[in-house]
């Protein structure tokens, strides 16, 4: 079915990705999984080719350009290209919003330019060794100084936790007042007290970089409050629909890709003689991967458009968040079984993307807590 919710202006960009991904990116990909990170030359790259700070204003050095639907290309052909360690969207479409719904003037002039040009790589560390997506949990603390913040605790599963020069922490600023007790801060490359971990070896996604982050007595300047002081469980709860949105186009993408690569594979390959797609069995799997693709891509689409009209609600992002995520899960294991033992090879994309998603119905919100989000929305 013919999708209708892109312009030719978006396509137009999608060839600007393309091109971007097969100069910049495709050619380094291999070294950059063998090394457990990206190189910060492509970060540069990317912001000159404008796909960094898309939606950020143009006096800031960004494209003035809210338009979700450029971010869910971005997302689309990333995620056909097999290259989830370059963390574009997480830095564009879930840390942008915040240094740019706010970040005071001060600050939008400080961090934003970099942000833009490639030349500041941001993360945001919310989970703990003890507390993942249950805000109340967070033990990360930061006592009031006078002029700064005393900072102390500790992060994990921080994805460009290696590369970042600007990590906006998640931090108990009221002891008492649990989840509504938290605020955010912004950590700079550089702070005393501020140390890495190690980054961490995952099953998939080896080219991005997921580490531990320390912070001990670390001076966090009061210009570096984000957002209203204990205010956090708004400001996290107010972003979190975009985040999941394009958790759900990559995985849509994933799937869709996945389907495509072994539909041709099962032309090809050959069992008993004939081709595998002779097979009533092999034909039965691919009519019914692709009629789930089919109506989960509708409903997306749907998501998409009503998201860059500013209409989409959390619930049916977390629909479209649980449901994707949990259909790429479903759809790359059975495009790996179809591929027999070359589904196992590393070097064939099937196996990557089996790894490379599995991550997918986890981060952003497990999947569990996306059905706890709508249920409740129906049952209260």
């Amino acid at each position: 079915m013919p999708r209708q919710i892109y312009t030719e202006d978006h396509e137009a960009f999608r060839e600007t990705v393309r091109t971007f991904l097969a100069k910049e990116v495709t050619p380094h990909y291999d070294q950059w999984e063998k090394d457990g990170i990206v190189s910060r030359d492509v970060w540069r790259a990317a912001g000159r080719q404008g796909l960094l700070g898309m939606a950020v204003p143009e006096e800031y050095g960004g494209g003035g350009q809210p338009d979700f639907r450029y971010s869910a290309v971005l997302a689309e052909e990333f995620t056909r290209a097999g290259a989830p360690g370059l963390a574009i969207g997480l830095h564009n479409d879930i840390i942008g919003p915040y240094l740019t719904t706010l970040g005071t003037e001060e600050q939008k002039r400080r961090w934003l330019p970099g942000f833009c040009s490639g030349e500041t790589i941001t993360a945001i560390a919310m989970t703990e060794p003890g507390a993942g997506s249950d805000l109340q949990g967070i033990r990360t603390s930061a006592e009031d100084r006078g002029d700064h913040w005393l900072l102390n605790g500790s992060k994990t599963f921080i994805s460009n936790g290696i590369l970042a020069d600007l990590v906006i922490v998640v931090a108990k600023t009221t002891p008492e007042g649990g989840a509504h007790g938290l605020s955010l801060l912004v950590v700079e490359r550089g702070m005393a007290g501020f140390e890495r971990g190690r980054n961490l070896d995952k099953i998939g996604q080896k080219a991005q970089d997921t580490a531990e982050l320390f912070f001990h007595d670390v001076r966090v300047p009061k210009e570096n409050l984000l957002g209203e002081l204990n205010g956090a469980f708004i400001h996290l709860m107010t972003h979190l629909a975009q985040e999941r949105m394009g958790i759900a186009v990559a995985a849509i993408a994933a799937a869709e890709y996945l389907l495509e690569i072994t539909t041709q594979y099962v032309k090809e390959r050959e069992a008993f003689g004939r081709p595998l797609a002779k097979l009533q069995h092999i034909r039965f799997e691919i009519a019914e991967m692709a009629t789930e693709c089919a109506v989960t891509r509708a409903f997306l689409d749907r998501c998409i458009a009503d998201h860059a009209a500013g209409a989409l609600d959390a619930v049916h992002a977390s629909m479209a968040k649980w449901w994707a995520t949990e259909l790429q899960k479903r759809v790359a294991d059975r495009c790996l079984q179809l591929h027999g033992g070359y589904g196992y090879m590393t070097e064939y994309r099937v196996a990557r993307a089996f790894t490379d998603g599995r991550i997918l119905t986890i981060y952003g919100g497990t999947t569990e807590i996306m059905k706890e989000i709508i249920g409740r929305s129906l049952l209260g």
